[in-house]
């Protein structure tokens, strides 16, 4: 009995001795170890929310809607035709009139009534019908348009001022940019939709048109929104909505406008002068890019490559070379040929533009170009055609003339098989006789899709060769 009182005398010192033993040395060094070991100072996390990102306002867009959607307009324009023959036009042999009726927008921009929109809209139109937001009709007078540009002025007559919309400057505009677009889609008047601004600059393969330097855009456009508005958050128009690149025909994601700064321009051109006046440096290249520019033997992989300089141009007075790369007009990047292109739409002959290049020596250099009068037009059967430059006029005897410049690469070998060659005067383009690349416009301008194309050129020999296109 005594062993036994003793065995739990003993073990109760053992139990009293671990538990001061634990709680002493290993309980404080166990709570130790499980302090954090990352703290604010150094874990890779940013706790600061107060960024100007995140508490930046989102656009009003009910004060951006309520200041643009009495700006744009419905635009309505009715065409007589005869093109459809029926059994009454055979037997009687007379055609039966139909009218046709297109329907988009137009933006007023001025107080007195002037109004842009597409030349695509009002194409060829008998009669143009404004309608505005509250309900008052106008007939339009077309001041004139641009097929190139796809711009189009329109003027109406009111007893009162009307509200128009300003222009924003679309070269400051930047990507990820809110916009709202207004028009009239599907004959929805004063319909107005929100997005972004997608990309700049960007090229799209647009028969007939020159303008390559589109804003793109996902705020929702259809038919019908056609020379609406393109607004930014502040309700100044950026750019006039024209394209939608789809496989329907309708929106399916991103749609596309006219540069505010070129539409500005080219209507500046029809008010004063009646048709656009082009600035023109003089120089025809390629966009680079990484395997270009080792193809090239180039470490530069951003910029425009000249490949030939237009003799008695601009860029040629200003030294400009075969082998220079462009890589900002004034201070505008260059990365590729919808920058150059879109830039230079803004600009009209006479004008200078500060132009920095690598040359061929590596080095960076800022040349100084005064603008040309463009004198060259694209012609989709043969290729660029170009006015006689005045030295080529003294040498041929000529007081006139437009020569082929270059061919189209899908049907020069079509030309050089009948003996057609670079250099080659057009005489006339479906009986009307060319001197100057004007008559070409408006040869252009009058043509209709299904009319056969009849082409007389001047060979080498000086001898008249006849082509016929069906």
């Amino acid at each position: 009995m005594k062993r036994n009182i003793s065995f739990l005398v003993i073990t109760i010192i053992i139990s009293f001795t671990s538990i001061y033993f634990y709680d002493k040395f290993i309980k404080t060094t166990t709570n130790k170890t499980i302090q954090p070991v990352l703290s604010k100072n150094n874990y890779p996390v940013k706790y600061n929310t107060n960024s100007s990102i995140f508490n930046q306002e989102k656009p009003d867009f009910i004060a951006t809607a309520e200041k643009t959607i009495n700006t744009v307009v419905h635009v309505k324009n009715s065409l007589n035709t005869s093109d459809k023959i029926n059994l009454e036009d055979l037997i009687f042999g007379r055609r039966q009139q139909e009218l046709q009726i297109g329907t988009g927008s137009g933006v007023i921009i001025s107080s007195d009534g002037y109004i842009v929109t597409n030349a695509h809209v009002i194409e060829k139109a008998d009669k143009i019908i404004i309608t505005t937001n509250d309900n008052k009709e106008f007939e339009a007078k077309l001041i004139g348009s641009d097929d190139q540009n796809d711009i189009a002025l329109l003027k109406v007559d009111s007893e009162s001022d009307l509200p128009y919309a300003t222009f924003g400057n679309s070269d400051l505009t930047k990507i990820g940019e809110w916009v709202l677009a207004i028009g009239n889609p599907f004959n929805l008047t004063s319909t107005v939709t929100a997005g972004i601004i997608s990309a700049k600059a960007r090229n799209l393969d647009l028969t007939g048109r020159t303008t390559q330097s589109f804003i793109q855009t996902d705020a929702a456009v259809n038919p019908g929104n056609s020379g609406g508005a393109l607004v930014n958050s502040n309700g100044e128009v950026i750019g006039i909505n024209t394209a939608i690149k789809s496989q329907t025909g309708s929106y399916i994601g991103y749609s596309f406008a006219v540069p505010s700064n070129i539409a500005k321009k080219v209507i500046e051109d029809l008010m004063e002068f009646g048709i656009v006046q082009n600035g023109f440096l003089g120089v025809t290249g390629t966009a680079l890019n990484s395997s270009i520019a080792k193809e090239l033997d180039t470490d530069q992989i951003e910029g425009f490559y000249i490949n030939s300089v237009e003799e008695y141009s601009g860029a040629k007075i200003a030294g400009i070379k075969k082998g220079d790369i462009i890589k900002f007009i004034d201070e505008i990047k260059i990365s590729n040929f919808s920058d150059l292109k879109g830039y230079l739409s803004t600009k009209r002959p006479e004008d200078f533009v500060n132009v920095t290049l690598i040359d061929g020596n590596n080095e960076e250099k800022i040349v100084r170009v005064k603008l040309n009068k463009n004198e060259r037009i694209a012609f989709n059967v043969i290729g660029i055609l170009k006015n006689l430059s005045e030295k080529e006029l003294k040498e041929t005897g000529k007081k006139y003339g437009v020569k082929i410049a270059e061919f189209n690469t899908r049907y020069k070998e079509y030309w050089n098989d009948y003996g057609v060659k670079k250099g080659n005067l057009i005489k006339s383009i479906n009986d009307i006789e060319i001197k100057s690349i004007k008559d070409v416009e408006k040869v252009l301008k009058n043509m209709n899709s299904y009319e056969p194309l009849r082409l007389e050129i001047i060979n080498d020999n000086n001898q008249i060769e006849r082509f016929n296109f069906r």
